[in-house]
């Protein structure tokens, strides 16, 4: 019988260099704990902390921070996200766009990120409270520019569509997040890479003035092919933004989270980038420390002068 010293221990694998966020210091330390405190004034969830981004010191040290509403538990559990799980999450707070624009403000930003947790528990996936805290945000400051990364609402293209309709959004994103072929092992069965694109593909049909963009993870499994292949399914339903970043699993491998399968060097993630613009997407972040909302604000301003 094996001792407790002859029992496998699972490790991580040491991180590169090139992934180790250093804390703010000087001024950004400053920046950061004014940011700290309009989100906590607020009452506010954020996904660089749910999500244990690891880009939180550089983005809040700049003043900057993507904001999570409808709740803090998401009705999905999906095999690379921290965000907590429950099947059925207290509603979602009807002050909560009222918060968010006041936060929005006190942070005097140009340029703010609101994603979501899915709620497959609400008839419309949560499309109305999404769509009430950017009209809050906007009537509040009508010169900051939004992006909303939202869920995919189940496939409830009705929802789509209301929520939509003369939203003053600047950025709808939705993220595929890992290859088709992964699907399955990455993400929670009600979610797809073919319901992901199908998403996209509606949201740019209803409206064409609106920029859309997504976002891929490796480091799960994947080929460096299968990533090329997912781009140009990306570029096939006209997504004009696009973002690629390190998976880096944010537990234990061996609890819920899925083990790292690679660290890609960044000059691969160069290499996809330069591909990326070749296909026609209008802007590109790749590299180890990028996440979906990573620098948004100047992905954005490089896609409008990237065009004609």
């Amino acid at each position: 019988m094996a001792t407790d010293s002859q029992l496998p221990v699972l490790t991580r694998p040491r991180l590169p260099q090139w992934l180790r966020a250093q804390p703010p210091s000087g001024e950004a330390l400053t920046v950061f704990n004014r940011t700290r405190s309009a989100v906590d004034d607020g009452g506010l969830h954020t996904v660089c902390e749910e999500a244990k981004c690891p880009n939180l010191n550089d983005c809040w040290g700049r003043g900057t921070a993507t904001f999570m509403i409808a709740g803090k538990e998401c009705t999905r559990g999906c095999r690379f996200c921290s965000v907590e799980t429950l099947r059925a999450p207290e509603l979602p707070d009807a002050d909560e766009p009222e918060h968010l624009a006041d936060a929005v403000e006190r942070m005097d930003l140009e340029h703010v990120v609101i994603t979501v947790v899915n709620r497959d528990d609400q008839p419309d996936g949560g499309a109305g409270h999404y769509r009430r805290c950017v009209e809050a945000v906007h009537d509040r400051t009508p010169n900051v520019t939004i992006e909303l990364l939202s869920s995919d609402l189940a496939g409830n293209w009705q929802a789509l569509a209301d929520m939509l309709d003369r939203l003053p959004l600047d950025v709808f994103a939705h993220n595929v997040e890992c290859v088709e072929r992964l699907d399955s092992k990455v993400r929670d069965p009600r979610a797809s890479f073919g319901l992901s694109l199908e998403m996209l593909r509606r949201a740019k049909q209803l409206r064409a003035d609106m920029v859309t963009k997504s976002s891929l993870m490796v480091g799960l499994g994947e080929s460096d092919n299968e990533i090329v292949d997912a781009m140009r399914q990306l570029r096939s339903v006209d997504v004009d933004l696009l973002t690629l970043g390190q998976y880096l699993a944010p537990g234990r491998p061996g609890e819920r989270y899925l083990p790292v399968d690679r660290y890609v060097t960044p000059e691969q993630f160069d290499a996809w980038a330069e591909a990326a613009r070749d296909m026609g997407f209008a802007a590109v972040a790749s590299g180890p420390m990028v996440r979906s909302s990573f620098r948004a604000g100047q992905l954005l301003a490089a896609a409008r002068e990237a065009q004609p």
